[in-house]
């Protein structure tokens, strides 16, 4: 799909963060990441407590399910910092990121800030946006084309392939984040590289001491598995199925219609961190996340006023949609045999 609109100049925006400034939205609120880094960190900390008291025993594996949670919401963590949600300054939104995604769950810090500001800048497109570039799974029909082999066979099948897929998620961010520091992409590679290594050996010898290799093989593919599978469910609402942008587009209608709110409640925002707020969020990225479920009503109403389309839908119809985009991008390759 292409979003189909006339660009319009700057004031569109500018009256909206004028009234979101107004209501005092985009100012940081300490005490409640006070609480909720604490609440992670209690999480990841009882995780691996309820391990050392568990054991060599097959019930490990509920521990592993119960850290993937953990490690989930703790990446929710990372992106926040690095939206600098939490502190105002670069320097302590980088040393809470490191210990958080290098150290905490063993991806780079400094990739994946590169990663996600790239999506930030243009979400959806096709050249610029590096969550919808061909890869494993296909966003665009054009990129479709030619695919053969086994790579050919899971784009005609990727909307069935899609949660299985994210099994890997977990394994692919840290694949990604070694190959970002052995080409030089990130800032202060030693030191992100150190941090990743402290964190395989700490997670790999405390499984291999405590478990036999048989219990330790298992508790890593649950974990994993799991962590990819609700990290990944965190984002697929977001814009998947969503316009892709021509580059017409001004800032508020390039990030407003490319993306999707998820309606759900309070227990929505907890498991998704946030970001069912996912248009509020891509027009202030630096707004804390508990404010954006009290901006989205004005950002809702100032999109009717001057004419934006704004798509809110349910969790279980977000993944829907995004199903049902990938299915039909890998209708061309189906119809072909």
């Amino acid at each position: 799909m292409t979003a189909t609109t006339v660009r319009q100049t700057g004031s569109d925006f500018a009256e909206l963060n004028r009234r979101i400034n107004a209501l005092g939205l985009m100012r940081r609120r300490p005490a409640y990441y006070l609480v909720r880094l604490t609440l992670v960190a209690l999480l990841v900390v009882g995780g691996w407590a309820a391990f050392f008291v568990v054991g060599s025993s097959w019930w490990t594996l509920a521990v592993a399910a119960f850290l993937a949670v953990a490690f989930a919401q703790l990446a929710l963590v990372a992106h926040d910092l690095a939206h600098r949600q939490v502190f105002r300054t670069k320097r302590p939104s980088e040393i809470f990121g490191r210990v958080a995604g290098n150290v905490g769950i063993g991806m780079s810090y400094g990739w994946w800030m590169d990663k996600h500001t790239r999506h930030h800048n243009n979400p959806n497109h096709d050249d610029l946006d590096p969550d919808v570039a061909p890869e494993v799974l296909i966003w665009a029909t054009e990129s479709a084309w030619g695919r053969r082999g086994l790579k050919g066979f899971i784009t005609r099948h990727q909307a069935g392939l899609f949660f299985p897929l994210l099994t890997l998620l977990g394994i692919d961010l840290k694949v990604s984040s070694v190959k970002a520091i052995r080409a030089g992409t990130v800032k202060r590679p030693g030191l992100e590289a150190a941090l990743l290594i402290l964190h395989a050996v700490v997670y790999l010898s405390t499984l291999f001491i405590v478990l036999s290799p048989l219990q330790a093989l298992a508790f890593i593919v649950v974990h994993q598995a799991l962590f990819g599978v609700y990290l990944g469910m965190t984002f697929a609402p977001n814009h998947k199925g969503m316009p892709h942008p021509t580059g017409d587009e001004d800032f508020l209608r390039k990030q407003v219609l490319t993306s999707r709110n998820v309606k759900g409640g309070r227990f929505v925002d907890i498991a998704l961190g946030g970001l069912n707020y996912q248009i509020e969020h891509h027009l202030f990225t630096g707004m804390p996340s508990p404010n954006l479920r009290k901006a989205q009503p004005v950002v809702q109403a100032y999109c009717a006023e001057i004419g934006v389309p704004y798509e809110q839908t349910g969790l279980i119809e977000s993944y829907r949609q995004a199903l049902r985009h990938l299915h039909e991008v890998g209708a061309p390759l189906r119809d072909a045999r």
